[in-house]
């Protein structure tokens, strides 16, 4: 009987379970023999509820089987006509008469069979019927075949009859023969059938390799990015490459899909496509990833691996904790697109075209920022989320005509909801790319994605509306074998200058001996050789002459410094280590006339900066270290005293230790044996000797003395010690003179409370004032109890709670709000 590729079967006669005999027959060797998924039924059957199919119900998991019930007659014959229309139009073009000559020519069969079983029904409209008309006429030939019984069909070529009665069976390709059918087959056998092509079907085609995606080696870097960024990313049904183009038009894309779908393979496909095709001048990635996992790190230089992405300026893994680091890309990203806005207007230009056109000594590459799992930096109600949002909102805005480009990715549903209450910003991303069962990523009624295989996507870039649909079978690139080889071919080519990217890893502790910023640091009057880490993209504060402290991100970037919260960091003091101008070409960091700085970790920001605190002689410069976390309060005090150390000459500082816990006893020690002769060390019994020796001190007449820094480990232990009087005053008196009176004559405090309310009480009471202590440290405090301290007549304390190894910094003098850090690790 002749059916695929060739025409339609009616079924009468007054053998009915003979007719669904022929009909169960027909459909399992026409699924069974085909490619799996090459053959997709669609069942009618108003009178047993597809009661008729049920055998075949297992092809339904693959999206292979679709039931159409009562009433929906009308829509299903509306579909087989449209896609008729569709693959006349565009698949066959007018090249072809069939789908069999065009798969015969080509070896490629682009659509799959169409098979709508139609068993009986009412009687057919007269819209109905012309459908159907037009189906049994043209359908043939674009592979969509119906199989009737109980609907009358015209007498058309394509059309053959088969007559079924309890003592013969009548084909109409042989009518003067009498037929006697095969037998049903086996519940079991079709059953059983139909679960093996379904698992075939959702387990998918294997995808195809990688090197499929790239140019040819002698045309790698060839493409210019001046107008946009366009890419394949995988085949189409009919063999063509399907393109991802990122420019004015579409901006942004949104990439969504449920875990184990693929979506990192996507987005690793994606890069190399693009990177093994434009230069790193033309282009630069930005990644982030806040699921855990370190999967972007390929991306970056390893201990394993010395190559990198030239083309990679960040990487961010590990980050799902800390939020604020997606913040700082984003102000980060803000502050180059308001870079390039102020060079366009300065230029009489809009687009990032035009701007490479009138300045080609610029070096203004486009910019692909991609985050995995925004959603995350979107939680909560917090100042995090909100700033987010607004940033996320302008550069979706603004970006396009200066060539940043985002990139959102979302395996969870919830992740693209956070942007339905932001019309505006959705608005923005009209590259759509869906992965198989994604939801919310398309147009509301486009369920495309839903029967998808696996190793395939629907790319999409008009806003998700079915129009713009195209099926794009994605290769193998997550593999690290597969990316090795282009990696190391495009690192080899790389430019002189080229620096490897900034790597961040939330689960790393950063080492004080690696900070450029501590590397930097010498006493007063010893030159910094101005090359130092002069190509790195991490914000070392060290600037090349003739750039400044406003480029201190751009050496090997080519972007400013990111404005952060309160613009605390390079180029003033207090926020980060910061430097000094000594002259034509010298740079110092130090103990200079803004005072010595006290590093005390890294900032979690895009640049590799430290948070530093400046100890100039003025009222309330000291520190306070708060909360119970031993290891994190003993790891800011010992990069602070290193720290300050390290830019003074021998025997020109002193520095006492006074460890009052016995759990940080071994490292205050390690601290003290690493001072050298410059330390004195302190227990129990004599920490009020020191207050007392120390306030005595202040007292002397004259200029002051050399510096003098008092490193304090759990003070509020020694609350016992210090209430007994020495010279007439208690040793908390004597504690209190020094913080109030010491920093004026070069007499620094770095203490250690385990608590804000035991610190208040040394400090004199909860009435007391808290003016001389000028920066804080807050381990493990919730941010209600900061309030007092930190935020004195706040209405509310700070968006911060606790977490290990993070901080939470404070500098009277420098922020608005609080810098969350990470205290740096001993040196190695």
């Amino acid at each position: 009987m002749p059916l695929l590729d060739a025409g339609h079967v009616h079924l009468s006669g007054a053998d009915r379970s003979g007719c669904d005999a022929v009909v169960a027959a027909l459909l399992l060797r026409a699924v069974g023999r085909a490619d799996p998924g090459s053959v997709r039924l669609v069942g009618y059957d108003p009178e047993h509820l597809g009661g008729g199919l049920a055998g075949f119900a297992p092809l339904s998991t693959a999206g292979l089987l679709t039931f159409v019930g009562p009433g929906g007659l009308a829509r299903l014959l509306d579909d087989l006509v449209d896609q008729i229309r569709r693959i006349n139009e565009t698949v066959l073009a007018g090249e072809y008469a069939s789908l069999r000559e065009l798969a015969a020519a080509t070896g490629r069969r682009p659509e799959p069979w169409r098979v709508a079983v139609l068993l009986g029904g009412d009687e057919l409209s007269r819209h109905e019927r012309g459908q159907l008309d037009r189906v049994a006429r043209t359908g043939a030939a674009c592979g969509v075949h119906l199989v009737v019984r109980g609907i009358e069909l015209p007498d058309e070529r394509h059309v053959h009859r088969v007559v079924v009665d309890a003592d013969a069976t009548r084909l109409s390709s042989c009518p003067g023969l009498a037929v006697d059918p095969d037998p049903a087959p086996p519940p079991g056998l079709v059953t059983e059938t139909c679960r093996q092509i379904a698992t075939l079907v959702n387990a998918g085609p294997p995808p195809t390799p990688f090197t499929d995606l790239l140019p040819p080696a002698d045309e790698m870097w060839r493409e210019d990015s001046a107008a946009g960024l366009v890419a394949p990313i995988g085949d189409g049904p009919q063999g063509r490459p399907v393109t991802l183009t990122l420019g004015d038009y579409p901006p942004h894309a949104l990439i969504g899909g449920p875990s184990g779908t693929g979506k990192t393979n996507l987005i690793f496909a994606w890069i190399g496509s693009l990177a093994a095709r434009y230069s790193p001048s033309e282009l630069e990635f930005y990644l982030l990833d806040f699921k855990e996992g370190v999967s972007f790190a390929r991306f970056a230089q390893g201990r394993r691996d010395p190559s990198w992405l030239p083309h990679m300026r960040l990487v961010g893994i590990n980050v799902n904790t800390d939020r604020e680091f997606g913040l700082a890309l984003l102000r980060f990203l803000a502050e180059e697109l308001r870079r390039r806005a102020d060079a366009a207007k300065r230029h009489e230009v809009t687009k990032l075209a035009e701007l490479r056109a009138v300045d080609p000594g610029g070096r203004w590459p486009r910019i692909v920022a991609v985050v995995d799992e925004f959603q995350m930096l979107l939680a909560g109600r917090d100042a995090v989320a909100r700033e987010a949002a607004d940033l996320l909102e302008d550069l979706a805005r603004r970006g396009r005509s200066q060539g940043i480009h985002l990139v959102l990715a979302s395996q969870d549903v919830r992740g693209i909801e956070a942007l339905w209450g932001r019309p505006a910003l959705v608005a923005q991303f009209t590259l759509r790319i869906a992965l198989p069962k994604a939801l919310r990523i398309l147009a509301e009624r486009n369920d495309a994605a839903q029967v998808l295989p696996r190793h395939h996507a629907i790319v999409n870039a008009e806003s998700g509306m079915v129009e713009g649909n195209q099926v794009a079978r994605i290769p193998a690139a997550s593999d690290w074998g597969t990316w090795s080889d282009l990696q190391h071919r495009l690192w080899r080519m790389r430019p002189p200058d080229a620096a490897p990217a900034r790597l961040f890893d939330g689960d790393a502790i950063p080492r004080l001996d690696e900070a450029p910023d501590f590397v930097a640091l010498r006493p007063p009057g010893e030159p910094i050789p101005v090359g130092v880490s002069a190509d790195r993209a991490t914000g070392v504060a060290i600037w090349p002459e003739g750039v400044g402290p406003e480029r201190s991100a751009a050496s090997a970037g080519g972007a400013p410094a990111p404005a952060g919260g309160d613009r605390a960091g390079a180029g003033r003091t207090g926020g980060s280590a910061g430097t000094e101008r000594t002259g034509a070409g010298t740079e110092r960091t130090g103990a200079g006339a803004r005072g010595p700085v006290a590093l005390l970790g890294e900032i979690i920001d895009v640049q590799a900066r430290s948070a530093g605190m400046r100890l100039p002689r003025a009222p309330g410069r000291n520190l306070a270290v708060l909360g119970t976390g031993v290891d994190e309060a003993c790891a800011v005090l010992d990069a602070a005293a290193r720290s300050l150390r390290r830019q003074h000459r021998p025997g020109s500082a002193r520095f006492s230790i006074a460890c009052l816990d016995p759990d940080a006893d071994s490292a205050a020690r390690t601290l003290y044996e690493a001072l050298g002769p410059d330390a004195a060390w302190y227990s129990e019994e004599d920490i009020g000797e020191l207050m007392a020796e120390t306030a005595t001190g202040l007292g002397t007449a004259g200029a002051p003395g050399e510096p003098h820094y008092l490193l304090l480990y759990a003070v509020d232990a020694a609350t016992g010690q210090l209430g007994t009087a020495i010279a007439g005053r208690s040793g908390l008196d004597h504690l209190r003179h020094v913080l109030h009176n010491g920093p004026e004559r070069r007499t620094h405090t770095l203490a250690w409370w385990r608590g804000v309310a035991r610190m208040r009480a040394d400090l004199g009471g909860p009435a007391s004032r808290t003016d001389q202590i000028g920066a804080w440290v807050a381990l493990d405090v919730q941010g209600a109890e900061l309030t007092s301290a930190l935020y004195p007549g706040a209405g509310g304390g700070p968006d911060w709670y606790p977490r290990p190894w993070r901080g939470l910094f404070f500098d009277r003098s420098v922020h608005r709000t609080g810098q969350v850090i990470i205290p740096y690790g001993p040196p190695r």
